[in-house]
């Protein structure tokens, strides 16, 4: 294993956002071991970071300034990581760069690392799709037998405190949103292989317009060379022509329809045949590429099925955070002819639309359940006036009252997505992650049978 001891021993380095995911404790945690002098400042307080805090209060050489942020922090060091959300405009990190103090984010400083010791990059980003194609990919090239290592935007994964591990040759498959792609811009890097999902309305709440959006995710392939490789989403070329970049995009042909996914959903082929264009890139030959897609289990969140609850399938979908992707579940797991999806709808706001989605649902819902919260509020009346086309709509308070809910309700033969469609950041959750634990914990306090190998069957959806 490497030893990077020599590049922080000694350094004086801010650590803006610590989190609670365990990415930020894995990013100091690398840190102190190789010797750094690592103060950890947030906006949260103490108590709200108690989990990460403690963790990292073995390490003599890690300091926290919590509840609040102070300038000289961010001028008297050596560097200064950034975490993923700090504002464009913030004051702290303009003042770092005027006193010419380094900014960097982790996973890019990971990747330049990676990318010196003889490292290939993939990379992976989109509005929706890019961590099922980035754990496509992982799966398939560990399956293949490949040195693979998988970081980016993966819960509880540091991946500069994977540096050690990296060897000459090996291949690391990053998934990475908007905000992480801010830091591959800073170091002016992209990967080798680039994978852009597509592109949709997504964090309206920190980006003022869809340019600027596009700005931080363009960075994916924005300093790629002529021999490097970029896989685009088919309605990413328009886009892509207002860019610029050396390297010719690939747009894969959709998947052979003799290839048959575990995942279900129209969109999961989509992801597939994006994945594919990765894997022949890396070299895979077309047997092995299809026999690790349609080995490919899924992802927990995202259309995960639960089991069954007297007789109703449950399918765990806390990922979706935006419309489209709601639309999408709705789709690979719903039918026109038979309306039976209990769906459960509503969380924080992101000031998206959701006119598309609301018309979406009377398509393939028998019953609606929302979730109160901030961004339900502004979707109530028009689900509540769904129910003149014959839809039942529910309303309740908190997860458990929400779940019960939708289990009382649901009758045998129907189908209970969780699928929210907007954020987890309010009063209730940690993030997605949190809130999908919490959602299975209380569909499995139901006592629910599981088994997955004919309800990961794939089909085309039925638009």
């Amino acid at each position: 294993m490497k030893d990077y001891s020599a590049l922080f021993k000694g350094k004086k380095i801010t650590v803006l956002g610590l989190g609670l995911l365990g990415r930020g404790v894995g990013d100091v945690e690398f840190l102190a071991k190789c010797g750094a002098h690592v103060l950890v400042t947030d906006k949260k307080t103490e108590g709200e970071l108690s989990a990460s805090v403690e963790k990292l209060r073995q390490y003599k050489n890690v300091s926290f300034k919590l509840g609040g942020h102070d300038e000289k922090d961010f001028t008297d060091c050596d560097l200064v990581i950034k975490g993923a959300k700090t504002p464009v405009d913030s004051p702290y990190i303009a003042a770092a760069r005027q006193a010419g103090v380094p900014v960097a984010m982790s996973t890019a400083l990971f990747a330049k690392y990676a990318i010196a010791t003889g490292a290939i990059i993939v990379g992976i980003t989109g509005t929706r799709g890019k961590s099922t194609v980035t754990h496509m990919i992982y799966h398939s090239l560990k399956k293949d037998g490949r040195r693979v290592h998988i970081g980016g935007n993966v819960r509880g994964v540091s991946t500069l405190a994977m540096l050690p591990e990296i060897e000459k040759g090996d291949i690391a498959v990053l998934e990475l949103d908007s905000w992480q792609l801010q830091g591959f811009g800073d170091l002016k890097i992209s990967p080798h292989i680039s994978v852009f999902t597509n592109l949709m309305p997504d964090h309206q709440d920190y980006y003022k317009n869809m340019d600027e959006y596009f700005r931080d995710k363009e960075n994916i392939f924005k300093y790629q060379n002529e021999r490097d490789t970029l896989v685009l989403g088919k309605g990413l070329k328009p886009r892509f022509q207002t860019a610029h970049t050396p390297c010719e995009p690939l747009i894969p042909d959709a998947l052979a329809l003799d290839w048959k996914l575990r995942i279900p959903g129209e969109h999961n082929r989509e992801n597939a045949a994006l994945a594919a264009a990765a894997l022949r890139a890396l070299g895979l030959s077309e047997t092995d590429i299809k026999s690790g897609l349609e080995s490919f289990p899924g992802l927990e969140g995202r259309l995960q099925f639960v089991g069954m609850v007297n007789g109703v399938k449950v399918y765990n979908d806390t990922s979706a955070t935006t419309p489209e992707a709601t639309i999408a579940a709705l789709r690979a797991v719903g039918d026109k002819q038979h309306r039976h999806i209990v769906l459960i709808l509503g969380g924080d706001d992101k000031r998206l639309d959701m006119s598309q989605l609301v018309d979406e649902i009377p398509k393939r819902c028998s019953k609606v359940v929302l979730f109160k919260e901030r961004g339900t509020e502004r979707i109530r009346n028009d689900v509540f006036g769904l129910s003149a086309q014959g839809i039942e709509i529910y309303e309740e308070e908190g997860l458990p009252a929400t779940v019960n809910r939708a289990i009382s309700i649901a009758i045998p033969g129907e189908t209970i997505l969780f699928s929210p469609a907007f954020t987890s950041f309010g009063k209730y959750f940690e993030n997605e992650y949190d809130r999908g634990d919490q959602f299975m914990k209380l569909v499995r306090a139901h006592g629910p049978s599981t088994g997955e190998s004919a309800d990961f069957v794939a089909r085309p959806a039925d638009h």
